[in-house]
């Protein structure tokens, strides 16, 4: 049984890269051939020290995670960075690279997805059966995941209330997906707009994104998990599938692990900027938490569908968007529509002195300069043809191998 944590004790972050040709930037799924270059053997997970490394759906993605909780965010930007540069030399031997962002600016899925093909393959080959995994909310989707731990039911209760109500806001800081197949989506946060509807088939899966307003593990099985167990049960014929597997809310409680998973956050440019807005979300949960902004009985008082509302706006536009929810507005002082952006800003100044000077710059920087989906548009302006973006990605790349933001 794995060991328990009380709230904030330790935190468990994942990061998601495609590789792709160094010469074209097209992706490829060589991440077996990786994996046995490094290893010796083909394994479907590394260990590597304080980082280690996955294989994920698609023949193309790398997972590199905290190897086990971790006590400290301070500096593992530096650790994320170090595996990213070994990688890079790995794949050097491939004429390939890691490359950033939530997705690819002009992947075809239909036609490159591959599936990975080694352990685990059954459950990603039944996901495919089901849902057809060659599309973009399954194969061109990389994101950054937050774990945190709850000792027992009344931790979970305060964590899971103060993620619900944050939720829907925390995709103002890390879109970084405005482009598909070689065109502006319209969206921020192209990677959440699919990822709603990639599972349609059986929508218990992911409900709303928000997670239903339940606060103990009773409930939650009750709710939550049972609804998910009858809706795959004429497709899992063979029983392979885990609830906690099949549970793709923005935020899923892992009772296995005792945590809960925050799934909403697109990966940016480099660990720097990954790090810093990680960061920033563990101490806004704080306050929450605390109860120091909003008394717990409120945060629990809302519906999902209220808090999706406010989710779907800031998918489309992020931090530009307005909040005109009066409720939510007076959490933050405010009393007429305001900017996610200026929301932000109101929840940084609360916890500034609790960051140091390195991840204040970041944080400053992207609530000055706006997310990464934001910055691209401004950097690409009316020109997206293939070679424009080939540029823009490459410089993305470069920041991802020095771990600095991108300044466009």
């Amino acid at each position: 049984m794995a060991k328990k944590y009380h709230l904030f004790e330790v935190i468990g972050l994942e990061l998601e890269y495609m590789l792709v040709k160094q010469e074209n930037l097209q992706v490829n799924p060589i991440v077996d051939q990786l994996f046995t270059i490094k290893n010796g053997e083909l394994t479907s997970d590394i260990d590597n020290g304080e980082i280690a490394w996955s294989n994920e759906l698609v023949a193309h993605v790398i997972e590199l995670k905290t190897n086990g909780p971790s006590a400290n965010l301070e500096n593992l930007d530096e650790g994320f960075a170090e595996n990213i540069t070994e990688i890079n030399q790995l794949l050097s031997g491939f004429k390939s690279v890691l490359l950033p962002t939530a997705s690819h600016p002009f992947m075809n899925p239909k036609t490159e997805t591959r599936l990975w093909e080694h352990s685990y393959s059954e459950v990603y080959a039944l996901y495919n059966r089901i849902f057809d995994c060659h599309g973009h909310g399954w194969s061109n989707v990389q994101s950054m995941h937050l774990n945190f731990p709850f000792y027992n039911d009344a931790e979970f209760e305060k964590l899971h209330a103060a993620i619900r109500v944050l939720l829907p806001i925390l995709p103002a800081l890390s879109a970084s997906s405005p482009i598909l197949e070689g065109k502006v989506t319209g969206f921020k946060d192209t990677r959440l707009e699919v990822y709603k509807t990639n599972q349609k088939e059986i929508p218990q899966l992911a409900g709303m994104l928000i997670p239903e307003a339940v606060f103990n593990k009773k409930d939650y099985q009750r709710i939550i998990f049972d609804p998910i167990i009858e809706a795959i049960k004429p497709f899992d014929t063979e029983n392979i599938l885990d609830r906690h597997f099949l549970n793709s809310r923005g935020a899923i409680a892992r009772f296995d692990r005792n945590a809960i998973e925050i799934r909403v956050l697109d990966i940016q440019e480099c660990p720097a900027a990954d790090i810093a807005i990680a960061i920033l979300i563990v101490e806004t949960l704080k306050l929450l938490v605390q109860g120091d902004l909003i008394a717990l009985e409120e945060q629990k008082s809302w519906h999902e569908r209220e808090l999706f509302q406010i989710l779907n706006s800031v998918i489309k536009n992020g931090e530009a968007i307005e909040i005109t929810d009066n409720r939510y507005l007076s959490y933050f002082g405010l009393s007429e529509k305001t900017s996610v952006r200026k929301i932000w800003k109101i929840l940084y100044r609360k916890v500034k002195k609790h960051i140091s000077i390195k991840h204040r710059l970041a944080i400053e920087f992207i609530l000055n300069e706006g997310s990464l989906a934001s910055r691209i548009l401004k950097k690409t302006g009316p020109d997206f043809s293939t070679e424009k973006l080939r540029k823009l990605y490459g410089e993305l790349q470069v920041c991802l191998q020095e771990n600095k933001l991108f300044r466009p």
